[in-house]
């Protein structure tokens, strides 16, 4: 029996399916955490499907897990549908979540033939520093998988991206109001905490690493223009290459907001700090077996895939560096638009996207099937939790 031909023709009777879905996700766009449509949408098409679903798992109301098979190896599919404030579904994870429902469906077909349990893990709230993934691994959600992979959008494919390790927070000074015309001398500008902060940062730019990154938004500037502001407010995100040089990078930055708080009298809180995301580990193993099935499928790759140029960050990051992972990146033609764009959003219910989708289901469901028939890559997997 051709194992990859048999997953091939289930999955295409459910294609239209998926990519309907896709469809229906984009048109409904919702943040990490609220993402209670799609979350009940994946587990209604994965219960129809013959997964045992179990909603809400790990007190995350918007997270779920399904399962089919019952072999000693358990893979799990990583499906993230959260969106992005104000441009919606702008990285793609519409095209995520209906490619790891189909993935899960053409491999279930073939669990118990290839001693698999197929796992499918609902995992909200990726950006803007959430951390789904996160939770869900420090809360058992990924206790006894023996790997994990997940297929992301971008314009362009890459077997092996760089992500850089993140830490998000929220930065809030506190200053004293005053009549900013006929008292000014009575006030502590907040305000002008945050110039300080900005101009440091600044300054620090010319002493970073090439892939450390520094960027935020200010979320609170004031009142009124003739008031002093004494309460300012910002969001910030700080990355790097890996989590020890982003714990370098996060004191420098910190000690730029307090130098604004020493310059003006303002009182600084730092809040929101939630664990960071880790830089990605692909297992070079699996990524091979991911980039020859998606080759096969006639997908391009780069002759080598380029270290140097970072992407973003993922929470995946921190599921692999707990077990054999895979992050592969999938192009839907979209450039120049790129991700986090309104552009690149409107690029995701293409027909490129779609194709994509069809690609992506495919190569993981064949990349499945060869870590379970593959005896050196299996018996390595299952010595991995063992």
């Amino acid at each position: 029996m051709d194992l990859k031909a048999a997953a091939q023709t289930r999955f295409e009777t459910v294609q239209a399916q998926m990519i309907a879905l896709s469809h229906r996700i984009h048109a409904h766009p919702e943040i990490g955490f609220e993402e209670e449509q799609a979350s009940t949408w994946l587990a209604e098409t994965l219960t129809d499907a013959g997964f045992a679903v179990t909603p809400g798992i790990c007190e995350l109301p918007t997270a779920f897990m399904a399962r089919a098979g019952s072999g000693p190896l358990q893979l799990a599919i990583c499906a993230e549908y959260d969106s992005l404030p104000g441009v919606g579904h702008a990285c793609g994870h519409n095209i995520i979540a209906a490619m790891s429902v189909g993935a899960s469906i053409a491999t279930a077909a073939l669990a118990d033939e290839l001693g698999l349990t197929v796992h499918v893990i609902g995992t909200p709230a990726e950006e803007m520093g959430g951390g789904g993934k996160i939770l869900l691994l420090q809360r058992g959600a990924f206790a006894g998988i023996h790997a994990a992979m997940m297929v992301h959008p971008s314009p362009t494919d890459n077997a092996t991206p760089v992500t850089l390790a993140n830490a998000y927070f929220e930065v809030r000074y506190t200053g004293k109001e005053a009549h900013a015309a006929a008292f000014p001398e009575r006030g502590i500008n907040a305000a002008d905490a945050f110039t300080v902060a900005q101009v440091a940062i600044g300054l620090l730019r010319q002493h970073i690493r090439s892939t450390d990154r520094i960027h935020g938004i200010v979320t609170r500037g004031g009142d009124a223009p003739n008031v002093i502001p004494a309460h300012t407010a910002a969001k910030y995100a700080v990355r790097a290459g890996t989590l020890d040089d982003l714990e370098d990078i996060r004191a420098k930055v910190r000690r730029c907001f307090e130098a604004g708080a020493l310059a003006t009298g303002a009182s600084l809180a730092i809040v929101g700090e939630r664990p960071p995301y880790a830089q990605l580990r692909h297992d070079p193993d699996l990524a091979a077996a991911y980039r020859r099935n998606a080759m096969a499928l006639g997908r391009v790759f780069p002759a080598a895939d380029d270290p140097t140029r970072p992407g973003g960050s993922t929470d995946m990051g921190n599921v692999s560096l707990a077990l054999p992972s895979i992050h592969p990146m999938i192009g839907i033609n979209s450039l120049p638009a790129t991700n986090h764009q309104p552009e690149f959003a409107a690029h995701c219910i293409t027909p490129a996207a779609d194709k994509a989708l069809i690609d992506g289901a495919l190569a993981m469901a064949w990349t499945a099937i060869d870590l379970a028939t593959d005896t050196t890559l299996r018996q390595r997997l299952l010595r991995s939790q063992g």
